[in-house]
């Protein structure tokens, strides 16, 4: 089954000859369902707290201030949850996966946006102080002519790029990671993923590379700041969630489908990675309105 099926497809407003498109409301509530689309967004958030943050298998309870990074095509909403804010101040940029073409890209200036744009593919959340320092250039977007406001978000987004801890959301992405540098790690990366479900020891994924398990172990170590074993644990329960969310299993169906043989240890795992328990994590998701 498709990531992205039975989730809504927002069909923009943004044309091809558009750089990018600033909303600039005030919302009593956000009614939108659980959505994706290939543009890049960014969510600026004002007198938000209480509402719930759904980024791919991520969901969380938002502050006061809120500042989002959304990849192409990562479903995401912002839900009515414990928010009693009727005058919430919502400002989102929408703009092409071709806003910056390859060339401009790889010049050494935009290096740390073209990372900033390359992890966005899970989503990332910037912590309060980056919010409260970009404020006022998202209160003024809307104020402005065309071109400051092309610059204004240049300023932005250097500053998300530059900006100290950043969060990433989601345990998946849409867009498959690349491991580039290293061959090897595309060879674990690659068979896990197609893999998961079944028993995989860590003998099996050290022989893939010809290493030892003790060595192998490093490496992955190295790779990941994860053990083998977490690392797997990490891509069952990415996947784990994702059904709960998508499909219509039960916590025990989802648990055999991810690999795990035994229940209890599935809920264990779940929720020291997810922080709530499968069933809680399934409720959550419960009323998010997708397309049948």
């Amino acid at each position: 089954m498709s990531k992205l099926e039975n989730i809504l497809r927002e069909i923009t407003p943004l044309s091809p000859e558009d750089s990018f498109l600033v909303f600039d409301r005030i919302k009593a509530s956000f009614d939108f369902p659980y959505h994706y689309h290939p543009e890049i967004e960014i969510n600026f958030i004002i007198k938000g707290k209480g509402y719930r943050r759904m980024i791919g298998d991520h969901t969380g309870e938002i502050g006061d201030i809120e500042l989002v990074l959304v990849g192409p095509n990562l479903p995401h909403c912002w839900a009515n949850y414990k928010c009693k804010n009727r005058k919430t101040h919502e400002i989102t940029v929408q703009f092409n996966q071709d806003f910056f073409n390859q060339s401009m890209m790889d010049k050494n200036i935009l290096k740390p946006i073209s990372n900033l744009m390359k992890d966005s593919i899970r989503g990332i959340l910037f912590s309060q102080e980056t919010a409260e320092k970009v404020k006022d250039s998202f209160l003024n977007l809307s104020k402005m002519n065309s071109f400051e406001s092309f610059i204004e978000i240049m300023k932005i987004l250097n500053e998300l790029a530059i900006a100290e801890n950043k969060t990433l959301l989601s345990s998946y992405s849409i867009e498959l990671e690349t491991f580039a540098d290293n061959d090897r790690m595309k060879i674990v990366h690659d068979f896990v993923h197609k893999n998961f479900e079944n028993k995989i020891t860590l003998h099996d994924a050290a022989s893939l590379i010809n290493m030892s398990s003790v060595t192998f172990n490093r490496f992955i170590k190295k790779r990941t700041g994860k053990t083998f074993v977490n690392y797997l644990n990490e891509i069952r329960i990415s996947y784990a969630a994702r059904w709960l969310m998508e499909k219509n299993l039960t916590v025990f169906e989802t648990a055999f489908e991810a690999g795990f043989n035994n229940i209890a240890n599935f809920n264990k795992v779940f929720k020291s990675i997810k922080k709530t328990t499968p069933t809680e994590f399934k409720e959550l998701f419960k009323g998010v309105k997708k397309i049948e």
